[in-house]
């Protein structure tokens, strides 16, 4: 059985780009609270993403759904992996995993807010 041609979209998508974030709505304007958030805890390190819009896209929000097995959206990738959805970047962005993981990944990070 072949899989979806949406699969090869979406790893183009996270091969150009070191930290992609499916979600609902752009980066400046998202469309969902859970998307906001993944937005937010990113802005604040200050690491560079690209932001993809799957409310453009019924193909696409489906696909990247089953491409991770992960049911919901929004979605993390980090150099081509997939690291999670809202609750566990959030997790992992309050006890200091998020900017660990970029950091050891060659990621660089800007404290928007540095102590």
């Amino acid at each position: 059985m072949s899989e979806p041609a949406v699969f090869e979209r979406i790893r183009e998508d996270i091969g150009e780009t070191d930290v992609v974030l499916f979600m609902k709505g752009t980066p400046v304007f998202p469309q969902c609270g859970f998307s906001s958030m993944v937005v937010q805890a990113l802005s604040n390190l200050g690491v560079p993403f690209r932001g993809i819009d799957v409310l453009q896209d019924p193909e696409l929000r489906e696909g990247i759904k089953h491409f991770s097995s992960w049911p919901t959206i929004p979605q993390l990738y980090v150099k081509g992996e997939f690291v999670g959805g809202c609750d566990i970047v959030r997790e992992m962005y309050e006890t200091g995993e998020l900017m660990e993981l970029f950091s050891t990944r060659g990621i660089d990070i800007q404290l928007a807010n540095p102590e």
